[in-house]
């Protein structure tokens, strides 16, 4: 399968109701599910690479989180936050009809999968949080913050990969071919060019982060991190400004005491396109 299967599901807001976009790969009647989840200003298009590897092996979710992609924008701004895109995905793993499903969560994704992996009855059965864990680095918060929603219009896709690119840097060495795959994606037609394929207000949620809700969350997440009892992978870019190495030794030796892999070179995050980085992910989840 060179292509994903676009579906939707219907999730609840304050609002009312909204569509969650999701991308699926590999056979439908596939016991062995993975789901996917992107970064903050990301989608689901992001796996294709990995999807395409694991495809002949799981059932590939990716969805894209409400706000991106082809999802809906929803109403209320205080509406883009953790505990209601773990509501989505409760939502779309019951759509699946599954009881089991793999997680590998980039960034905000990885988030999200700890909220799923920590709910009683989780259907979590291994996780892999890439570039992310319960302390995350107010400088790469603030590295984010200077470009997350800000207006842009670009009238061609090479204007727009250069663009990106250059706040993307950290995602580490990448053919022309590979930026370019990772960038369409990530546009939506403008007039005579493209814009960014994200709601810009969800931006509103991470500038209203104050150093007292931050440490309080940073809390809540070790609690929730140290009663996992799924294998889990953690995967660090070496350079990440956001993962810092410390916070990584440390959910190495608490909690679930997940399996940690390092990727010279590359700061945050890792985009699991390359095959050293693939390889890694696809023993972990196939390894059982």
């Amino acid at each position: 399968m060179t292509e994903p299967e676009l579906h939707f599901v219907r999730c609840l807001d304050s609002r009312g109701l909204h569509r969650m976009a999701y991308w699926e790969w590999g056979a439908r009647d596939n016991p062995r599910v993975l789901v996917c989840v992107h970064g903050l200003s990301r989608q689901g298009r992001d796996f294709d690479t990995l999807a395409r590897d694991l495809a002949a092996d799981c059932r590939v979710i990716c969805p894209d989180i409400v706000g991106r992609g082809r999802s809906d924008w929803i109403a209320d701004p205080a509406g883009y936050a953790i505990p209601n895109y773990v509501a989505d995905i409760v939502t779309l793993v019951a759509r699946l009809g599954v009881e089991q499903v793999d997680w590998v969560g980039t960034s905000m994704g990885g988030l999200i999968g700890l909220g799923l992996a920590a709910l009683a009855g989780s259907p979590v059965r291994r996780l892999v949080l890439n570039d992310v864990g319960p302390s995350i680095q107010a400088p790469a918060l603030a590295r984010i913050g200077a470009y997350l929603g800000q207006p842009a219009h670009w009238a061609s896709v090479d204007e727009a990969a250069d663009a990106l690119w250059s706040i993307s840097t950290s995602f580490g060495p990448h053919t022309r071919e590979q930026w370019i795959e990772l960038t369409r994606p990530q546009l939506k037609p403008d007039g005579d060019g493209y814009k960014p394929h994200y709601d810009p207000a969800i931006a509103v949620a991470v500038r209203a982060i104050t150093p007292e809700a931050a440490a309080a969350g940073e809390a809540y997440l070790w609690q929730v991190y140290d009663h996992l009892s799924c294998p889990t992978l953690l995967l660090r870019g070496g350079d990440s400004d956001l993962l810092s190495s410390a916070t990584a030794q440390a959910m190495a030796q608490r909690g679930p005491k997940a399996q940690l892999h390092e990727f010279a070179g590359v700061g945050h995050a890792p985009t699991l396109i390359q095959p050293e980085q693939r390889a890694v992910v696809r023993e972990f989840l196939l390894r059982s």
